[in-house]
C-alpha cells in the first residue's frame, strides 16, 4: 500500500510539471538524442523529426514514467526515442550510399539521373555535436561508420548503439528494447561481427588524425584544386583505393584512376563557389555552382 501511494505521489508530481518545465529537462538530452537518432536512421533531416516525436511521447507518457519508477529520465528518453527508430525504420527501410544501390561506374560513360526514389545516407552537421561529446562521438559519427551500420538489422544495431555509443550496460538495454539480457549481448555480438566485415580490419587505419592543421591543409588543398580544374592535384589528394560517391545519383567511382578521368569528364561546367566547414566531425567542403546564364549559386554537392 505504501509503494501505490508513493508511485501515486511520483505521477501526480509529474502530471503537475508544466510543459515550459518539462521541456527544460528534455533539453539537456536533446544533443545526444538527435545523434542517436541519426545513427539509427542515417538521416539528419529525419533525425530531427525523430526527436520532436520522442518529446511528445514522453510528454503523453510523462505520468506512466513517475509511477513505473524504472529509468532514469535519460534511459526513459533513449527507450521512447529507440522505439521511434524502430518504427521509423521498419517503415521506411536503411538508408544507402550510391555503393549500396549500383555497380561502379565507367568514368567514361554517361552520368545517370538523379534518383529521388533513393533514401540516401545524410551528413551531420558538426556544430550540433556538443563540445565535450566531439571527442568521443568522432569514430561513431564519422559518414563511413553511419553508413556502415545502417546495414545492419534494425534491432542489431539498436544494441549497438545502446551498449556501444549510448553507454547503456546489457541489462539496462535488455530494458529498454523489451528483451532479455542474452538476447541483447547475441545481437551485439553479431552486430560487432558483421561490422568488421565492412570497416578496416586495423583500428589505425579507421581513426583519422587528430591535427585540426592537417584537415584544414587538405581542405584548402581540395578546394584550390577544383577552383583551378587541375584534376591531377585533385587526384593527389585521395588514395589509390579511393571510393568517390555522387549522390543523390546512383554513381560512384572506384579506385584512383576512375575518379581522376570521371572527375574531369564529367565536371559541372559553370562558376564554382567552395566553402570551407565539417560534417560528422570531418572536413568538409559546401560546393555551390552558378551555371552560364544563371544569377544566382545553387548546391552541388558536399
Amino acid at each position: 500500500m505504501a509503494d501505490e501511494k508513493r508511485a501515486g505521489a511520483r505521477s501526480q508530481l509529474m502530471m503537475d510539471v508544466d510543459e515550459t518545465t518539462f521541456s527544460g529537462l528534455f533539453e539537456r538530452h536533446r544533443r545526444e538524442l538527435r545523434a542517436h537518432c541519426y545513427r539509427m536512421v542515417g538521416s539528419f533531416e529525419d533525425s530531427e523529426d525523430l526527436v520532436q516525436e520522442t518529446f511528445a511521447r514522453a510528454w503523453r507518457a510523462r505520468a506512466r514514467f513517475r509511477r513505473e519508477g524504472r529509468w532514469s529520465f535519460r534511459a526513459w528518453l533513449y527507450r521512447i526515442a529507440t522505439n521511434a527508430c524502430l518504427d521509423y525504420v521498419a517503415r521506411r527501410g536503411p538508408r544507402v550510399l550510391p555503393v549500396d544501390v549500383a555497380p561502379a561506374a565507367d568514368p567514361d560513360g554517361n552520368v545517370p539521373p538523379i534518383s529521388a526514389e533513393v533514401q540516401w545516407l545524410e551528413p551531420y552537421p558538426d556544430r550540433l555535436v556538443a563540445p565535450h561529446e566531439a571527442a568521443v562521438a568522432r569514430e561513431t559519427l564519422e559518414i563511413g561508420f553511419v553508413a556502415a551500420i545502417q546495414h545492419l538489422p534494425s534491432r542489431q544495431r539498436a544494441a549497438l548503439v545502446l551498449r556501444d555509443m549510448a553507454g547503456f550496460s546489457a541489462r539496462e538495454a535488455a530494458e529498454l528494447l523489451g528483451t532479455s539480457v542474452p538476447a541483447v549481448n547475441s545481437a551485439l555480438q553479431r552486430a560487432r561481427a558483421r561490422l568488421r566485415e565492412r570497416l578496416p580490419s586495423r583500428r589505425e587505419e579507421w581513426l583519422r588524425p587528430d591535427s585540426s592543421a592537417q584537415q584544414e591543409e587538405v581542405a584548402r588543398r581540395y578546394i584550390e584544386a577544383i577552383e583551378r580544374r587541375d584534376f591531377e592535384a585533385l587526384a593527389a589528394l585521395v588514395r589509390e583505393d579511393v571510393r568517390f560517391s555522387f549522390p543523390p545519383r546512383p554513381l560512384w567511382y572506384d579506385g584512383l584512376d576512375a575518379f581522376r578521368r570521371g572527375s574531369e569528364k564529367h565536371a559541372a561546367v559553370g562558376e564554382h563557389l567552395l566553402l570551407p566547414g565539417r560534417a560528422n566531425l570531418q572536413p568538409a567542403v559546401a560546393i555551390y555552382l552558378r551555371g552560364p546564364g544563371e544569377a544566382q549559386y545553387r548546391p552541388l554537392a558536399l
